[in-house]
C-alpha cells in the first residue's frame, strides 16, 4: 500500500491561507489504513484549522468529505457539488490522489495535506515499512522474496557487501542485512543454488527513466 505522513499543520495552514472556502477531502484507502488521510483525520483536521482560523479573527468555511479512492475519477466526481462551492481543495490523498482532483477541477486550486513515503506494508500496530520501491523489473523470485533493491541500504543486486556485522546494515545497526535475511530465506528452502548466478545490471529502463509509466489491460477497457 502507499503510505504518507502528515504535513506539519503550519505547513498545511499557509498552504490554505488564502481560502475562504476550504473543502478537505479524505481517501478510504491506503492513507486511512495508516491512519494519516481518512474520515478521523480529516475531522481532526478540519477542527484544528478551525481554531486557528478563529483565533486569527479569519471567517471561512470548512467543508469535508471522504471518497473511497482519490485515484479513480468515478469516485472523484462524487466530489463535484462541494467542490464547485470550495475556492481550495486540500487533499489528505497520496500524491496520486492530489493529481487525479485537480485534473478532474482544472479550475480549482488543489493542494497537498500529507508528504507521499512509500510503498509499504504494515510490521507491527502502528508501524509501516518500506518493502517495494516500485522499480518495474521485480526479481523477488530469485531473492526468497526479499527486494534488495529497498531492504539492501546499498540496493546492491550481487551482496553482500561486506561491511555488515553480526547479521545488521554497517550503516545502521538497527537495520538487518538485507543479503543475509536472503541467505537465511533460501538456505531453509533448499535453494541456495540462486545465489551462485550472478544479476546484470538491473533495467532500470523499466522504473522512472523513460517517464510516467502506464499500465493498459485491454479486457477490461469500455469502448
Amino acid at each position: 500500500m502507499i503510505v504518507a505522513e502528515p504535513k506539519p499543520i503550519s505547513e498545511v495552514a499557509e498552504l490554505v491561507r488564502d481560502s475562504n472556502h476550504l473543502l478537505i477531502v479524505g481517501c478510504g484507502e491506503c492513507v486511512t489504513v495508516c491512519q494519516v488521510g481518512g474520515e478521523k483525520e480529516v475531522e481532526v483536521l478540519a477542527s484544528a484549522l478551525r481554531i486557528m482560523w478563529k483565533k486569527d479573527g479569519r471567517k471561512g468555511t470548512i467543508d469535508t468529505q471522504t471518497i473511497v479512492r482519490q485515484c479513480e475519477p468515478e469516485y472523484v466526481a462524487e466530489l463535484a457539488k462541494k467542490v464547485k462551492e470550495a475556492d481550495c481543495v486540500l487533499s489528505l490523498g497520496c500524491g496520486v490522489g492530489v493529481q487525479f482532483i485537480a485534473e478532474a477541477y482544472p479550475d480549482k486550486w488543489v493542494v497537498p495535506g500529507l508528504n507521499t513515503s512509500f510503498g509499504g506494508g504494515t510490521v507491527q500496530a502502528g508501524v509501516w515499512e518500506e518493502r517495494c520501491g516500485f522499480c518495474g523489473d521485480c526479481i523477488l523470485h530469485l531473492t526468497g522474496g526479499i527486494c534488495p533493491i529497498i531492504r539492501c541500504s546499498k540496493s546492491i543486486l550481487n551482496g553482500p557487501c561486506g561491511g555488515s556485522q553480526d547479521g545488521h546494515c554497517e550503516l545502521d545497526k538497527d537495520i538487518p542485512c538485507a543479503w543475509q535475511l536472503i541467505y537465511d530465506r533460501l538456505k531453509g528452502l533448499g535453494r541456495l543454488d540462486l545465489l551462485d548466478a550472478v544479476q546484470p545490471p538491473k533495467d532500470w529502463t523499466a522504473s522512472r527513466d523513460g517517464g510516467p509509466r502506464k499500465f493498459v489491460k485491454e479486457e477490461a477497457m469500455i469502448e
